[in-house]
């Protein structure tokens, strides 16, 4: 095995080194449940991607697993619901 002539110094190690970090991930919210996803992915939450419903989510689960499912995306779409911005006249009627 071939030896080197010469020891690498520190800043050259460390210089080869600077790309190893970790990068942090870039999340976005789904627009129709609000689960965070990677961006330019159909959301594994509800299967909606740019607005469209691209696949149902519930098809391939069982009877049970179905009604859970369902009544989560229900209280996910009532909370999305309740944030949305409030207009001047609906404030003043309350």
């Amino acid at each position: 095995m071939p030896i080197p002539k010469q020891r690498h110094t520190s800043s050259r190690r460390d210089r080869r080194r600077s790309h190893h970090a970790l990068k942090e991930i870039d999340l976005r919210i789904c627009s129709h449940c609000g689960k965070s996803i990677l961006p330019h992915t159909v959301c594994p939450n509800c299967g909606y991607y740019k607005g469209k419903q691209v696949f149902d989510v519930l098809a391939k689960l069982d009877k049970k697993q179905k009604k859970e499912k369902a009544k989560e995306l229900a209280h996910q779409t009532e909370e999305t619901k309740e944030n949305k911005p409030v207009s001047l006249a609906e404030l003043s009627k309350k």
